[in-house]
């Protein structure tokens, strides 16, 4: 029986770290673009995309922001896009699916409770920041929840459907699986559902290989065959978890959104270079990576030409 192959997912910026960290990190549109199209070439299947200011740096879910580089994209790449319906702890259900809707995007991010998400310590590891908006957006996470409530779970699901958009379900916790197979059981997902384990974030469960295994028990017990899954550690976590979730049947997810290092205390060059890590990682193993059109038919995905860009 063939193995099933393992898809790629690049998280190319993110909205956590900051332009101060690290000068690899893309916020132009220009560099969030050829730093995705690198990516897919260097094996990511999906490319999951937040968007940013394109002066400053700061995370934006305007669609105007989400524009100029995903024309680019399209055109250079067969990539899935995955548009993140994160992007900011502080704004509404209704803005945070706005660029998803505007775009028709194959995939989506949708996370599956809400819960504290904080990145407050990274603010003592600097001195000087690039930008003023910075210290404070990361000292002051301390006292934010990200809000996903069932009544905004509801909101996303059936805005979104009639788009026929994928959701990758970010479960940062075993309550959030639980979460999730409330909402498919009331009829708001649809099989294959495709679960991102999200391990390490401080407010989350640890990015240990014994959650990870409770993680994917859970899910079996609640979701049996009906669904797929990756993983998504952060830090220096990423590629060690993204090794066992190879060797486990899953798919993996890297990226400078999730970690800005290649390698314990050495900052990454770009996001092709994690991209290629993992490939080689995985095909030494004995796993195969899987194109982008090979992660449509994994994932059940309607097709790069239904989306409006």
């Amino acid at each position: 029986m063939a193995k099933q192959k393992t898809v790629i997912t690049c998280a190319v910026t993110g909205a956590i770290h900051t332009p101060t960290m690290s000068d690899a990190l893309p916020y132009t549109y220009d560099d969030i673009a050829t730093q995705a199209i690198d990516a897919a070439e260097a094996g990511a299947s999906i490319l999951h995309l937040h968007a940013r200011n394109n002066e400053t740096g700061a995370p934006s879910v305007d669609p105007e922001d989400f524009k100029p580089f995903l024309g680019r994209i399209k055109q250079a790449t067969d990539a899935v896009v995955n548009i993140s319906t994160g992007g900011s702890l502080t704004l509404s259900i209704q803005d945070r699916i706005n660029p998803a809707a505007t775009f028709s995007a194959e995939m989506c991010s949708m996370n599956m409770g809400s819960m504290n998400f904080s990145f407050h310590p990274l603010a003592k590891r600097y001195d000087d920041w690039k930008f003023d908006w910075e210290k404070d957006y990361v000292a002051n996470s301390d006292g934010n929840i990200f809000r996903n409530t069932f009544r905004d779970i509801k909101e996303a699901a059936t805005t979104l459907a009639p788009h026929d958009i994928k959701f990758e379900h970010e479960c940062y916790d075993v309550g959030h699986l639980y979460n999730l197979k409330f909402c498919v059981d009331i009829g708001l997902f649809k099989a294959p559902i495709f679960i991102q384990f999200v391990m390490g974030i401080l407010g989350g469960i640890g990015a240990d290989i014994e959650n990870l295994v409770f993680m994917k028990k859970t899910a079996d017990k609640l979701f049996g065959d009906s669904y797929r899954w990756s993983v998504l550690a952060a830090g220096s976590a990423q590629t060690p978890l993204a090794a066992a979730a190879a060797q486990m049947g899953g798919h993996v997810r890297v990226g400078l959104e999730d970690s800005l290092f290649i390698s314990r205390g050495v900052l990454a060059e770009s996001n092709a270079q994690q991209v290629a890590k993992v490939r080689k990682i995985i095909e030494e193993l004995g796993c195969e990576v899987a194109t982008p059109d090979e992660a449509r038919e994994i994932l059940g995905l309607k097709g790069g030409d239904r989306v409006n860009f």
